[in-house]
């Protein structure tokens, strides 16, 4: 029976020569290897694993085309619901979605979903498989800010509908955080994000980089009219992430040596820090303290491990808490990376040039739950001890810039400075619409797809809407 089969795992490099290289960590599925796993799915006749991701992949007919060996009948069905399986297959948190929801996971292990839709996206990607299917163009444009995952999203689905899409990126590469935030080893950059996003220019969708939307342009510019001197889109997507790092507001912080994981990993992926052949500056010390406990500060800790520096995670709370997925953390600890959990930094000190030399802590223990449901840390009494270091990269998430909304009249914010926005994608201004990290803060890649796909409908039935009530007029 099919779920008698042990569950594979892809091969992966040795941890100690990985620590070493910014190489892929993961070697994905061979194709008999893939045709293996795909045989342990059930077929569920109710399907919970389509239910339980965001941008509603046909998961078992995928599967059940990778078990017949049609790779490109299964790269086909993904592409009807996503144009990014190289990249989700690599980063999407499937333990907590569709392997979280399978069948095969209540007495036992779930399907490989994750890398089974890596090994159909790179099988896709070799035979250059992608082949656009559009509407005949409807003469509706619709302006996309941002191009990370919501934004390539929601011009994905419009460009299919018909309707010409533009792109603003303010970054000189597309791809926001896949491109900004996520690390080579874990997400390659030419051989994946590159050729998945080439994706969009097939479909027709034209991408401007070096765009700064409330500086370069406004909102207001691109929705007026060609007759009022504007670019004459009918909606506009706001996708433009979240990039406004969090401090701790502690002693030390405006120290050399302490930096936000934002400017740490941009440094290093967009800009290729970690690569000799590039003359970008990054520093890490001889001792990185990382402070924070999700996939960000494991990305960081991992990267300053990979630059040669002792690198050590701080987090207030347990290892049971940690919000990086169980994969990263595991990761990060066969490479050497220390932790110390239950752990809180108090200040970070300075020798007398100005530079990190330590950061100041205390010992926490756990209360009763706060409002998201996990435990409380408490501080201590007279806990107090040093962790020598010479960088600090200070990992505790992202706000969205405030840019756009101070820019655009009408425009409202909730108190973290997202956009206000329904569950389409609506905002309190008309024809602007949102969705992912814009409206949410921080959160994960497929979530921010699954609300672009959620906006392209919205503003498909709007563009509609507004010409049914032009054709009355």
């Amino acid at each position: 029976m099919a779920n008698k089969i042990a569950r594979l795992n892809a091969r992966e490099q040795d941890p100690t020569l990985r620590a070493q290289n910014f190489e892929e960590v993961s070697y994905g599925f061979t194709a008999d290897e893939a045709r293996l796993e795909a045989s342990r799915c059930l077929q569920c006749k109710h399907r919970p694993c389509v239910g339980a991701c965001p941008v509603s992949i046909q998961i078992p007919d995928f599967i059940a085309e990778v078990r017949d060996g049609e790779f490109t009948k299964a790269a086909d069905t993904i592409a009807r619901d996503s144009l990014l399986p190289s990249v989700c297959g690599r980063v999407c948190p499937q333990e907590s979605q569709c392997e979280g929801s399978c069948v095969l996971g209540i007495k036992g292990l779930p399907v490989n979903i994750g890398k089974l839709e890596r090994f159909v996206g790179d099988t896709a990607l070799a035979e250059n498989s992608f082949k656009p299917v559009k509407a005949a163009p409807n003469g509706r444009k619709v302006a996309i800010i941002g191009s990370g995952p919501a934004g390539l999203a929601c011009a994905a689905d419009l460009a299919v509908k018909g309707y010409g899409v533009k792109m603003f990126e303010a970054l000189h590469k597309p791809g926001g955080v896949l491109v900004y935030g996520i690390p080579e080893f874990r997400l390659p950059k030419d051989k994946i994000v590159a050729r998945e996003i080439a994706k969009l220019s097939a479909l027709g969708v034209e991408i401007e980089t070096d765009v700064v939307v409330g500086r370069t342009i406004t909102i207001d510019s691109l929705l007026d009219s060609t007759e009022q001197g504007g670019e004459g889109f009918s909606a506009v997507f706001v996708g433009s992430g979240a990039g406004l790092p969090y401090f701790m507001g502690i002693g030390g912080e405006n120290l050399n040596g302490v930096v936000s994981a934002n400017e740490f990993l941009t440094r290093a992926n967009l800009m290729k820090a970690y690569d000799g052949g590039h003359d970008t500056p990054i520093f890490v010390g001889k001792r990185t303290v990382v402070v924070g406990g999700g996939n960000v500060a494991m990305d960081a800790v991992r990267t300053a491990k990979r630059l040669g520096s002792d690198a050590f995670i701080v987090y207030r709370r347990s290892e049971a808490e940690l919000p990086a997925r169980v994969e990263e953390v595991h990761h990060a600890k066969e490479e050497g990376i220390e932790f110390r959990m239950l752990t809180n930094p108090v200040e970070i000190l300075g020798d007398e040039a100005g530079r990190v030399r330590a950061v100041r802590c205390v010992k926490m223990e756990l209360g009763e739950p706060d409002a998201s449901g996990r435990r409380s840390p408490v501080e201590v009494a007279g806990s107090e001890f040093e962790i020598e270091c010479e960088a600090v990269i200070m990992a505790l998430g992202t706000s969205p810039n405030p840019l756009i909304a101070s820019t655009t009249p009408g425009l409202e914010t909730n108190r973290r400075g997202g956009l206000i926005a329904t569950e389409g994608g609506a905002t309190s201004r008309a024809g602007v619409f949102a969705g992912g990290d814009a409206v949410t803060g921080a959160a994960t890649v497929i979530l921010a797809m699954g609300a672009g796909r959620k906006a392209a409908v919205a503003i498909d039935e709007y563009v509609a809407g507004l010409e049914r009530f032009f054709w009355f007029e």
